[in-house]
């Protein structure tokens, strides 16, 4: 128990709630916006399944990364350094933003 009194792990848990709060108001406009769109009998139906949707793929994505947390495993070693499927996962990642913003978004 003596993780609770760590600052590090309540900043943490503070900006994850923040986020979660700020998406979760993001995806009720986003969601609220497709839905006027549509017949009034079929909006309510519409925002049940794409907040339930939403839900869904936050905790799912939340799920992998607490998995990809525990790929700590050198999986090949390049010039003495060894790099597990986290790192790889990673520096894919990274490459693909620097090469997006270089290029710009299509």
């Amino acid at each position: 128990m003596e993780f609770l009194l760590d600052p590090s792990i309540w900043a943490g848990l503070l900006t994850l709630v923040v986020l979660e709060i700020v998406l979760g108001i993001d995806n009720l406009v986003f969601i609220a916006i497709l839905a006027d769109k549509l017949p009034p009998k079929q909006r309510d139906k519409a925002r049940v399944i794409g907040l339930s949707l939403a839900l869904l793929m936050r905790l799912g994505l939340l799920s992998l990364i607490s998995l990809m947390v525990k790929l700590t495993n050198p999986l090949i070693t390049i010039a003495g350094y060894g790099f597990s499927v986290r790192d790889m996962i990673l520096l894919a990642g990274g490459l693909f933003f620097a090469i997006q913003s270089h290029h710009g978004a299509a």
